[in-house]
């Protein structure tokens, strides 16, 4: 890519997006094509025709997604499979129909098997059955990488998948029904700490930023703790603090800081291609996504004990083992990312120090 290469990321509000954009504009690029939601939608295949057809970008950063964690996943089955396929499908479609020179795919590891051995390789994908609350959006990120393996494979485009880990940092998703588990625990945590300090100002404040089910500042206590106890933020008769936390907290989980991913994104685009994906003279050419990770993991019990450390939380943690688990240990291999050229550098425990100092920042 030139400085000057025209620059289309979709979804460059997001965790993702927005991460990318930002490591980008650090580097020196500036020209970029922007769209929010409500200027295009990218399930509408007739809009991205003409959009696509208009701006003609070169490069194509694909960060746009339905996402969310365990509960929306399991409950929204049709509008993940349908949105990211839809999203996927007309993106790369008309990335080959304008001549894109290269497009970078973003999915998730929850593509592997719900038993799939430790640490996830590449080559595991689709050698066992997916884990059920995540399946239809797993099945979807599959079929966007199949997308690109055979447009390249049939028309010789220039197209990359990489499946990050779980990431977090700014522009997070700390919405308590559909966030992924880190966001969730730290509002939690911050909301049971104002509540333990009977801080009604931070707590009216947090939810002015970002109400739930309706609750918002300007609602009465009574209406604030009820929707707090619906999300597993209630008060003892001794009035000690409880959060609730799905799960037993033994399933282990792989954590990357979302600017960390956006410079691993961004060195694949610069440095690498569709070629350096997969063994030179290889019959089959499949598997040739890219983790991207820490490949390091930590169970959500501890990562709950951390984060209750970090945000200086003193009441209990209640783990639900009535609630699912999900799969029990996803930690990736990325022994291919590390030959391509690049590691991580942002470890758990600062980083969680950082997007607690930026949720604060920012709520």
């Amino acid at each position: 890519m030139d400085l000057d290469s025209k620059i289309y990321i979709a979804g460059h509000r997001g965790l993702v997006g927005s991460a990318i954009l930002k490591n980008l504009k650090i580097k020196g690029y500036h020209n970029f094509v922007l769209r929010t939601h409500a200027e295009l939608d990218l399930t509408n295949a007739f809009q991205v025709a003409e959009f696509m057809q208009s701006e003609k970008p070169d490069y194509v950063f694909l960060a746009a997604a339905k996402v969310g964690g365990i509960v929306a996943n399991n409950t929204y089955r049709a509008d993940f499979i349908y949105e990211n396929l839809m999203i996927q499908n007309n993106i790369v479609h008309h990335s080959y129909i304008n001549k894109v020179k290269k497009l970078l795919f973003l999915g998730s590891t929850c593509i592997y098997p719900k038993e799939c051995p430790q640490p996830m390789k590449e080559d595991f994908l689709l050698t066992d059955t997916l884990e059920y609350t995540n399946e239809p959006y797993a099945i979807a990120k599959i079929a966007g990488i199949k997308l690109c393996e055979s447009y390249n494979l049939q028309y010789g485009t220039n197209y990359i998948s990489v499946m990050p880990t779980n990431l977090y940092g700014p522009n997070d998703n700390f919405d308590l029904e559909k966030s992924h588990v880190l966001p969730a625990l730290i509002r939690k945590m911050h909301l049971g700490k104002a509540l333990e300090q009977k801080d009604w100002t931070t707590i009216r404040t947090d939810l002015d930023k970002l109400p739930i089910h309706g609750v918002n500042g300007s609602s009465s206590d009574a209406e604030i703790l009820a929707i707090l106890l619906k999300y597993g933020i209630s008060t003892t008769s001794d009035e000690k603090i409880v959060v609730e936390i799905w799960g037993s907290g033994n399933p282990m989980r792989e954590f990357l800081w979302s600017e960390d991913m956006a410079d691993a994104c961004v060195f694949i685009m610069e440095n690498r291609n569709f070629k350096d994906t997969y063994e030179p003279n290889q019959k089959e050419i499949r598997n040739t996504h890219i983790n991207i990770g820490t490949g390091k993991d930590i169970s959500i019990k501890d990562l709950a004990f951390l984060i209750k450390e970090k945000i200086g939380f003193q009441g209990m943690l209640q783990f639900n083992s009535d609630k699912p688990d999900g799969t029990m240990k996803k930690l990736t291999d990325v022994s291919k990312l590390h030959q391509l050229g690049w590691t991580h550098t942002v470890d758990l425990n600062s980083g969680i120090t950082d997007i607690y100092d930026w949720y604060c920042s920012n709520s």
